[in-house]
């Protein structure tokens, strides 16, 4: 800086007179050798030397150092009544602008600023208060938010490996880490301790939810490793039955049994071992398939020759003659064996039924004609018959007996039997 040199004399008195309180005084002065000074109360404080300027340009380069310092305590005071700052950080700021204003090298009312600067200051201790009381309890809802993310971390943790369904544990995991980075990153700092703690705990809970998934998966890949080869063996012995055709479908429904027993394999191992496994056994079945539909061809000759004997049986339900009928149905039943058995077999079933039913109507019938016609049966028939002829003459008797002598009580009940006897001799044939 260029040295102020003397200039021309501003409105000041003499270094070392007594300076005026009165508000019109100016607050800076140049002295003969260039220094200048600024008042404070009724003193004067040398600020420093501008000898090679005019003393216009000398108060003039201290009183813009004023400004500045100024200029840093109304931005103060705009930034408090704004809001949005922090009351300790602009507490710190006003601590530094105060200790500039101590023995300040400008010219101005520093008093006043001081003055500015310590209301503000106390103003600012009040919010600080406030602050640390919000940031206190600020601080205490992170602990409860991050503690409820590790706690919900530990109980992940402590599921049973065999029931976890790992894809959704894993996004829920990732999902608790992605809040507690958030969390450290958008919430208040906590303390050291207490944010060293939760965070043990927390990677703590990760570490054992990764490692019961790898133990687990490694598990899987050795029970996978054992339905495979036990698969793939199975999947050989059905492929090795093709030549039997149709002959090896029994062994084929073992090796099924066997396939649904030996457990999983993973997803694209069993569907490309369960591909070849039911193509051994589509194998076996089309043998089965193409040997029906070839009968059923040769069945259809058949099946019209046994639907002409229907036709010729049908009529013997009705045949009087049941010496006849039992002849011509077992000519008929000879034929029908003759022909041999017809497919599908759900329609052998349905012609044989056919004919049990003509065959169940002719035996009926002899069934009934031979109860009619057995020897020991009419037997006990006759003799019945010659029972109830003597009972029924012995009441007649009596009936005749009773009406002689007016006995009417005897007489009713002697014509009430003998009226129940001869309804069984009726029934008997007599």
């Amino acid at each position: 800086m260029a040295r102020p040199r003397p200039g021309a004399p501003v409105p000041s008195k003499p270094a070392g007179a007594p300076a005026s309180s009165t508000p019109t005084e100016p607050w800076g002065r140049v002295d003969d050798d260039g220094t200048v000074s600024v008042r404070e109360g009724d003193d004067w404080r040398a600020v420093g030397q501008y000898p090679d300027g005019t003393p216009a340009e000398a108060l003039a380069y201290f009183e813009r150092k004023y400004s500045d310092l100024a200029s840093e305590v109304t931005l103060l005071e705009v930034r408090h009544r704004r809001g949005g700052a922090s009351a300790g950080d602009l507490r710190s700021t006003a601590k530094t602008v105060r200790g500039k204003l101590d023995g300040a090298a400008a010219v101005g009312d520093l008093a006043a600023l001081v003055a500015r600067l310590d209301a503000l200051t106390s103003q600012l201790a009040e919010a600080s208060e406030t602050e640390a009381a919000a940031a206190k309890e600020a601080v205490d809802e992170a602990v409860r938010e991050r503690t409820a993310i590790v706690e919900q971390a530990e109980a992940l943790a402590a599921r049973d490996p065999q029931t976890v369904q790992w894809k959704q544990m894993t996004a829920d995991m990732a999902a608790l880490f992605d809040r507690w980075q958030a969390h450290q990153q958008n919430g208040p700092r906590l303390s050291k301790s207490t944010a060293q703690q939760l965070w043990r705990r927390f990677r703590d809970a990760r570490a054992t939810v990764d490692r019961h998934r790898r133990e687990y998966f490694s598990q899987l890949d050795d029970t996978h490793k054992v339905a495979r080869d036990a698969k793939t063996r199975l999947v050989e012995r059905a492929e090795a039955l093709a030549p039997r055709g149709e002959d090896g479908i029994g062994a084929y429904r073992d090796l099924l049994d066997a396939w649904k027993a030996s457990g999983r394999a993973g997803r694209k191992v069993d569907d490309a071992l369960w591909a070849r496994f039911k193509a051994a056994g589509d194998a076996l079945y089309g043998a089965r398939i193409e040997r029906e539909s070839a009968e059923t061809e040769a069945s259809k000759e058949k099946i019209e020759q046994k639907k002409v004997l229907l036709a010729e049986a049908a009529p013997l339900v009705d045949e009087k003659n049941l010496a006849t009928a039992r002849q011509k149905l077992t000519a008929i039943q000879r034929q029908w064996d003759e022909i041999g058995r017809v497919f599908p077999r759900d329609k052998e079933r349905a012609l044989d039924d056919d004919l049990r039913k003509i065959e169940q109507s002719v035996r009926t019938r002899e069934d009934a004609d031979w109860k009619r016609n057995d020897p020991e049966q009419k037997a006990r028939a006759n003799d019945m018959t010659r029972q109830l002829s003597d009972a029924i003459d012995k009441l007649e008797a009596e009936l005749a007996d009773a009406t002689a002598r007016g006995d009417k009580r005897a007489a009713a009940q002697a014509s009430e039997a003998l009226e129940a006897r001869r309804t069984w001799l009726r029934a008997l044939g007599g």
